[in-house]
């Protein structure tokens, strides 16, 4: 989608938002790396050093302390959409050599960001400048209530499980998961997907162009009491009523975000050997089972542009919404 002037965008931007189906829009990013990495989060760690190693994408207003529509002001983004100067961040991969126990850091092969503008009776808006969100718990080491299956419903008396990770293979046998796992020594198999789970998968991913990836999703309702820095009490998930999904009244319904951050694991194939009970991925946050997997995303959005987006970009609604060729992107 292209755009002109700012009247196009303000007129378009007066449309109607709420959806009576779920339409969406994919965010891609410049370039064959992150904008920057480094002991940096400035939503837990403002202004200090935090305690593990992030992968920075978006505008290079980005540092250890941001505040206000400081992202605003950015001269360059790694965002394709150059009026989209927020700040996306997962912690870093590495590579644990299972010969000698050192480690490299894993590249990145791309990232997607998708926008999701789910079947609600609100009115769907921007993100306010400075919005501040986490999704996922960094410091856990232990398999979700939810087990290996995505869990987004706030009401359904499961706690939330937001994060997975997806692995591509020509075969499932032997399966990416034990088959029965608790998820105490080993992953959880989604049982809807052999290829996704919580935690690391036990196998290399051969899919082609999929290799290791890194699902978060985040909540899409944003109260306004709590503010835009309260990372840990603004956001949560929209409630489930019928069809629709809707937030309580008085909070701000916002797009759905999810990232898809694919790691470049086939480069170490050649350096373990898989034998269905260990496997050789850690987290920057000292993680080898990836159920710390989490993310971070700041607002950058220029208003006008991201709520026509939300009026009037749609890619379709695919069975597998994580597929990255869609006919309309950004």
């Amino acid at each position: 989608m292209k755009f002109t002037t700012t009247a196009t965008l303000a007129s378009l931007a007066a449309l109607a938002s709420a959806k009576d189906s779920r339409t969406f829009a994919v965010l891609r990013f410049n370039g064959d790396g992150f904008l920057t990495e480094g002991p940096m989060d400035p939503i837990v760690s403002p202004g200090a050093v935090s305690s593990h190693y992030h992968s920075i994408m978006g505008g290079n207003k980005f540092g250890t302390l941001v505040e206000g529509d400081q992202l605003g002001s950015s001269t360059c983004t790694t965002a394709k959409l150059n009026n989209d100067n927020s700040n996306y961040w997962v912690p870093a991969l590495f590579f644990q050599d299972p010969k000698n126990g050192t480690f490299q850091k894993v590249p990145l092969f791309y990232m997607n960001v998708y926008y999701f503008f789910e079947a609600t009776d609100d009115t769907i808006k921007p993100f306010p400048m400075g919005l501040k969100m986490l999704s996922g718990d960094a410091t856990t080491r232990s398999p979700p209530k939810s087990g290996g299956a995505l869990n987004l419903d706030p009401d359904n008396g499961i706690p939330i499980n937001s994060v997975q990770w997806t692995c591509p293979r020509s075969s499932y046998d032997p399966p990416s998961y034990p088959v029965g796992s608790d998820g105490s020594t080993a992953g959880i198999v989604d049982p809807n997907n052999k290829g996704s789970g919580s935690g690391f998968p036990l196998y290399p991913c051969d899919g082609y162009a999929s290799p290791l990836r890194q699902d978060i999703h985040f909540p899409s309702c944003y109260n306004p009491n709590a503010g835009l820095d309260d990372h840990a009490n603004n956001m949560k998930f929209p409630s489930n009523v019928g069809s629709k999904q809707n937030c309580p009244a008085g909070w701000i319904h916002t797009p759905h975000i999810f990232f898809e951050v694919y790691w470049n694991t086939p480069l170490f194939n050649n350096y373990w050997t898989p034998d269905g009970k260990n496997q050789p991925f850690v987290l920057s946050s000292g993680d080898a089972t990836g159920y710390s997997s989490h993310a971070d995303f700041i607002s950058g959005w220029d208003q006008n542009t991201l709520q026509t987006i939300i009026n009037t970009c749609d890619a379709g609604d695919l069975d597998r919404p994580h597929l990255w060729h869609s006919s309309k992107e950004w």
